[in-house]
C-alpha cells in the first residue's frame, strides 16, 4: 500500500506534537529547583541556540541528502558506518519509548491529586490503567498512519490552547515585586555560581526539545522535501517561544521556594495562584490532552524508526513488514512491548519521572551528536556543495555549533547516565547482529569492535553499580 503523504502543516504538527508533551507542564517547578530568572534566561539561550542549530542541520540535510529519507539513523549510518547507525536508531527508539513512559507517569500523577491511589503515577493502579491506555492506543494506530496523523493535528491544536491561555493569564497577573525578589534571590551567592545553576537545568531542556526531528523521521511521507525543512524550523521556533514564556513568567507569580515545592504539574499551581482554582483544572486538563497527543506522536516515531532501520538493513528484516493499512505493525508491537516493560519497571524506582526524563534525554543525545557530526562532515568535505560558497560556510558553522552543543550535553549528563544507557545499548546490539547475519555481512569493522567494547564495558559498569548499591534507580 502506498504510504499516506503528509502536508507541510501535518509535518509541522508532528514536530510540535512530539515536543509539547509532559515536560512543559513541569517547567516552573523543575527550573526553580535549580535556578532563578537569570539562570533560566541563560539556560534557554544555550538550549535554544544549540537545538536551533540542530534543527537547522536537519533542515539542510533534508535538502542536500534527499536520498536519506529515514531521519536520525540514516544520517549517522552514512557518516560513521553501520554500527553507529544502529546505535543511533536504537538510542532514539529507546528515548521515544521512555518518553511515552514519562507521559503515562505524569498523566497518572495529575489524576493522583483527585484519586490518591494513583500516587505519583508509579503505583500498581497507575500502571494497570496506563497499560490499558497503551494497548487501546496501539490497536487504534494499527488502523493506519493517515488516520493517526490527522488525529495528531487535532490534538496538537487542542493542547496548545491551554498553554497559550496560561501565558496570557500569567502575563496579566505578573507581580513585579515577586519577580524582583526572585531576581535578587537568584543572584545570591548562596545559590552557587550561575554556571552551576544552569548546568542543573540542561537535561531538562533536552527533554522538552525531544521531537525536533519529527518531520525528518517522517520525511518519506512528505509531499515535498522542502516541507520537511520548513516544518522543522517553524515547529521548533513556536515551541521555544512557549517554553521560554512558561518558565520565565512563572517567576513573577510565586517566590522561587514556593515554585520549587509545587506538585507536578507545577504549571497548575502557578495558574491557581494567578487566577484561582479554575486555573489548576485548566492546566490539568490541558496536560492530559497534551500527553495524549505527545504519546501518539512518539509511538508513531518509535515504530517508524524501527521500520525504516529494518528496511535499510540496520535492524532485523521482520521489523520492516507493514500491515494492510501501511502501518509497520511488528515495529509497533515491539515498541509498545518495551513501553510495557518500562511501565512495570516504574514500580521499583524512586523519583520515576525524573529518572525517565533524564534517561530519555541521555539516550537521545548520542543520535543527535552523530547527526550533527554528519552535517559537519558533509559541509567540511564539500559533498553536494559547489566550492566554498557562503552557504557552505554558513552550514559548516551551524553544524559545528550543533556538534559542540551535543557533545557538551553528553558531558553534562555525566558518567552515571552513560553506563545506564549502555545497559540498554549492549543487549540491544543483538538486533544488529541478527541483521548482519541476515545480510551475510562482516559483523563489525575494526573501529566498531572498539566501540562495541566501550558499550559492553559501560553496561558492565552499570550492572556493577546497581548490584553494589553505588547507583540507584
Amino acid at each position: 500500500m502506498e504510504p499516506a503523504k503528509l502536508s507541510r502543516m501535518a509535518l509541522a504538527a508532528m514536530v510540535v506534537g512530539s515536543m509539547v508533551g509532559a515536560g512543559i507542564f513541569s517547567l516552573p517547578g523543575v527550573f526553580s529547583r535549580y535556578t532563578g530568572p537569570q539562570g533560566g534566561l541563560v539556560a534557554w539561550a544555550i538550549a535554544g541556540t544549540g537545538m536551533l542549530t540542530l534543527a537547522m542541520v536537519f533542515q539542510f540535510l533534508a535538502r542536500r541528502r534527499p536520498d536519506l529519507d529515514s531521519g536520525i539513523f540514516a544520517y549517522a549510518k552514512a557518516g560513521f558506518g553501520p554500527y553507529i547507525g544502529f546505535l543511533a536508531a536504537l538510542g532514539y527508539w529507546t528515548a521515544a519509548c521512555l518518553g511515552n513512559v514519562s507521559y503515562f507517569v505524569v498523566f497518572k500523577a495529575t489524576l493522583g491529586a483527585v484519586f490518591p491511589f494513583f500516587g505519583d503515577g508509579d503505583t500498581v493502579p497507575a500502571v494497570l490503567v496506563s497499560s490499558m491506555l497503551l494497548w487501546a492506543t496501539h490497536f487504534a494506530i494499527l488502523r493506519g498512519i493517515r488516520q493517526a496523523a490527522g488525529m495528531n493535528m487535532v490534538v496538537t491544536f487542542a493542547k496548545i490552547v491551554p498553554i497559550v491561555i496560561f501565558i496570557v493569564c500569567v502575563a496579566f497577573a505578573l507581580d513585579m515585586d515577586v519577580l524582583r525578589e526572585n531576581l535578587r534571590e537568584g543572584a545570591s551567592a548562596a545559590n552557587g555560581s550561575l554556571l552551576a545553576q544552569v548546568r542543573g537545568t540542561m537535561l531538562v531542556t533536552v527533554f522538552v526539545f525531544l521531537g525536533v526531528e519529527g518531520a525528518s523521521v517522517y520525511s518519506r511521507y512528505a509531499r515535498r522535501r522542502d516541507d520537511v525543512a520548513v516544518a522543522t524550523v517553524a515547529g521548533f521556533l513556536l515551541v521555544l517561544l512557549l517554553l521560554v514564556s512558561v518558565t520565565l513568567l512563572s517567576y513573577g507569580i510565586l517566590p522561587r521556594a514556593e515554585l520549587a515545592s509545587l506538585r507536578n504539574p507545577s504549571m497548575a499551581g502557578v495558574l491557581r495562584a494567578a487566577v484561582g482554582p479554575w486555573g489548576a483544572v485548566l492546566v490539568s486538563v490541558g496536560l492530559m490532552v497534551s500527553v495524549a497527543g505527545a504519546y501518539l506522536s512518539w509511538i508513531l516515531l518509535a515504530a517508524e524508526v524501527l521500520h525504516a532501520a529494518a528496511r535499510a538493513g540496520t535492524m532485523p528484516a521482520f521489523l520492516s513488514r507493514q500491515n494492510r493499512h501501511g502501518v509497520p505493525g511488528r515495529a509497533l508491537w515491539l515498541s509498545n512491548g518495551i513501553v510495557q516493560l518500562f511501565l512495570l519497571g516504574t514500580l521499583f524506582t524512586q523519583d520515576t519521572f525524573l529518572l525517565v526524563k533524564n534517561m530519555a534525554s541521555s539516550m537521545s543525545l548520542v543520535p543527535y551528536c552523530f547527526v550533527a557530526g554528519f552535517g559537519l562532515l558533509l559541509a567540511w568535505r564539500g559533498e553536494t556543495y559547489g566550492g566554498w560558497s557562503p552557504r557552505r560556510k554558513f552550514e559548516l558553522a551551524i553544524a559545528a555549533v550543533a556538534t559542540m552543543y551535543a557533545i557538551g550535553m553528553i558531558l553534562v549528563a555525566g558518567f552515571d547516565y552513560f553506563v545506564l544507557s549502555s545497559l540498554l545499548y549492549a543487549p540491544g546490539t543483538i538486533l544488529f547482529i541478527i541483521a548482519r547475519r541476515e545480510q551475510r555481512g562482516t559483523l563489525f569493522r575494526p573501529v566498531e569492535w572498539f566501540i562495541f567494547g566501550i558499550v559492553v564495558l559501560g553496561g558492565a559498569a552499570g550492572l556493577w553499580g546497581l548490584a553494589s548499591g553505588g547507583m540507584r534507580l
